[in-house]
């Protein structure tokens, strides 16, 4: 057994406090790499280990939470993992001396689920560099921490035991209830990543101490039972421009010493503890014995409930079993007039449409809420509103909030969208938030439809939602668009609806592109005003590509006769569109939905 472990076997640890928060506290802004100060300020690092030595910790971290090649390579930094890492592992041994532990902090990768890094970069080879450095500066142990993802502390537990035997200590993040986000228990996660291997588990950060004590407190302990918690002080409150926690070091002692009796062998803090919090916890526990069983807290995780939403209507996925499918787009107003809206909707629903999918806010321009404009379509028009939802607009509790309010009111066709910049809208001085893309956004509302918002809390009721997700057919190459419709497909989406196209051997194209996959798209097709329109939508407007065949039949087509010849090429392309599909996306042009009505109705006269 490691010196490591023995120690541990006899009694109860004290961790060090936060880092980052720390460094943050004493003016190092936030677009600074952190990591790299070990380097280029060495002795602002050492301070901040020999308070935490000074104040009773027999457990040191390294400066080293986001010190990988995927992380450090934002701040043009990813040559330097070695150097970076090993620096702080030999700084933080020069301050612990013989009798304090270092632990190499590893964190997770968080590479977003739709990015080309996602499908190229070897995770477990991004870890196992980190590690080799932190060990070969001289760690004792190392620390995964933070690991909201089980499967990804998995690789980067598989990475460390490629390198080395010394101890791993393996901590997550769980939210107030004591789950991850993909709705695995603490208990059931520890027992997991025991049976990989872990020498020690343990969460942290997310929740204040009362937090991880109910967490805890589902947690079995026996004598082989190694367990570490380093809570965040509380909750962060914003004065003066800067996060302040707020849980003293008086109260994070006290709640030390019944994290101890609830199974923790070492504790710290994470986010807004300092050394005065390390040293309040080190008095508390001088005298405090770990044990070795307990009565676990048993709760059993209820199964959500769907009942009391609003009642299951007939879905598009049930309408394209019966017949074709028509799903017509009408964009919710630039103003309050919303008459026009319902009106339209009315019209077309007459006409043969299903479906109104309402964008939201496309090409950044503002318009009314497309989910109040539902809710009404849906009162007073009696059609299915499909909702589009843009990453652009919402952070992620704005987007889980919506999504919320939807299910409520029966709203439950959505379409997942990146978005549009703000800048190109009429808003361009407006934030463009992309908190999620559309393959997260897809991967969170089928979270939502089991019951489970993204941190792992219950919904007390699952969601019913159709999920929608977009597919581009005017490339050059149709194979990479295909791929990365393989992955939202993946994720959750149910249905596919293309950007419009005018080509008549596109549908085709698409058909045999897609058709293994066996859900229903639904082929965009925009009728044409003018000339005028044609040539905007082919140069300014992106994913729309318009063959030069159509736009020699519309030059100098203006008013009626613009109006006649758009229709005449809608027409033939609806026609081509419904010899392969089952379903047909229409897309109405600047509110003028006769033009959308007349294609609704051919559709139906023809089938």
């Amino acid at each position: 057994m490691s010196k490591f472990l023995d120690k541990l076997s006899q009694g109860v640890l004290v961790g060090d406090g936060a880092m980052g928060t720390l460094i943050y506290s004493r003016g190092i802004p936030l677009n600074v790499c952190f990591d790299e100060l070990s380097v280029s300020q060495p002795e602002f690092i050492r301070r901040i280990h020999e308070e935490y030595v000074g104040a009773g910790a027999n457990m040191i971290e390294t400066n080293t939470f986001g010190a990988n090649r995927y992380k450090l390579a934002k701040h043009g930094l990813d040559n330097r993992v070695n150097e970076i890492n090993w620096k702080a592992a030999r700084l933080a041994k020069e301050v612990a001396g013989k009798e304090v532990f270092v632990a190499g902090s590893v964190g997770p990768l968080n590479i977003p689920a739709d990015s080309e890094d996602a499908t190229h970069l070897n995770k477990e080879e991004l870890f196992r560099e980190q590690i080799g450095a932190l060990l070969d500066g001289g760690c004792d142990v190392i620390m995964l921490e933070t690991f909201a993802d089980l499967s990804e502390i998995k690789i980067a537990l598989r990475a460390f035991q490629s390198v080395t035997d010394k101890p791993v200590i393996c901590s997550i993040s769980v939210n107030d209830e004591g789950f991850l986000q993909s709705g695995v228990s603490v208990a059931d996660a520890f027992a997991q990543l025991r049976e990989a291997g872990a020498d020690v588990v343990g969460i942290n950060c997310l929740v204040g101490p009362r937090g991880a004590l109910s967490a805890l407190a589902r947690v079995p302990v026996d004598e082989q039972s190694r367990i570490l918690v380093n809570p965040n002080a509380g909750r962060p409150e914003l004065v003066d421009g800067r996060y302040v926690y707020l849980s003293t070091p008086e109260y994070c002692a006290d709640m030390s010493v019944k994290l101890v009796s609830q199974g923790a062998r070492i504790v710290g803090g994470c986010c807004g503890t300092t050394p005065e919090h390390i040293h309040a916890i080190a008095q508390a526990l001088r005298q405090v014995r770990p044990i070795t069983s307990k009565t676990v807290v048993i709760t059993e995780r209820p199964v959500p409930k769907p009942e009391k939403l609003a009642p299951p209507q007939e879905t598009i996925l049930d309408i394209i079993k019966k017949r074709t499918l028509i799903v017509t787009e009408l964009d919710p107003p630039r103003t309050l007039e919303f008459e026009k809206i319902i009106e339209g909707a009315k019209a077309l629903k007459a006409a043969g449409t299903d479906s109104l999918t309402l964008a939201d806010n496309s090409l950044a321009v503002v318009r009314m809420s497309n989910v109040a404009m539902g809710s009404l379509i849906k009162d007073q028009a009696g059609i299915i509103p499909l909702i589009h939802i843009s990453c652009r607009d919402r952070n992620l509790i704005g987007t889980q909030s919506e999504l919320m309010g939807m299910a409520a009111l029966g709203l439950d066709h959505v379409l997942a969208i990146t978005g549009d910049p703000a800048k190109v809208g009429d808003a361009p001085e407006a934030s463009s938030v992309y908190d999620l893309n559309s393959i997260s956004l897809i991967e969170l509302i089928a979270k939502f439809n089991q019951g489970f918002m993204q941190s792992g809390r219950q919904l007390k009721r699952t969601t019913r939602f159709v999920i929608g997700c977009s597919f581009n057919p005017n490339v050059k190459n149709i194979d990479v668009q295909v791929k990365r419709l393989e992955r939202k497909l993946k994720a959750g989406a149910q249905y596919v609806m293309t950007q419009p196209i005018y080509d008549h051997g596109r549908a085709k194209e698409v058909h045999d592109a897609t058709k293994h996959f066996g859900v229903p798209i639904l082929v965009g097709v925009m009728p044409l005003l003018n000339a005028r329109n044609c040539e905007f939508l082919h140069n300014e407007v992106p994913g729309i590509e318009i063959p030069q065949t159509v736009r020699d039949r519309m030059r100098g087509k203006e008013g009626p006769d613009g109006i006649k010849e758009g229709l005449a090429v809608a027409r033939e392309v609806t026609a081509e569109v419904l010899t392969y599909f089952k379903g047909i996306y229409l897309i109405t042009p600047m509110v003028k939905y006769e033009m959308t009505v007349e294609l609704s109705r051919y559709i139906r006269a023809a089938k």
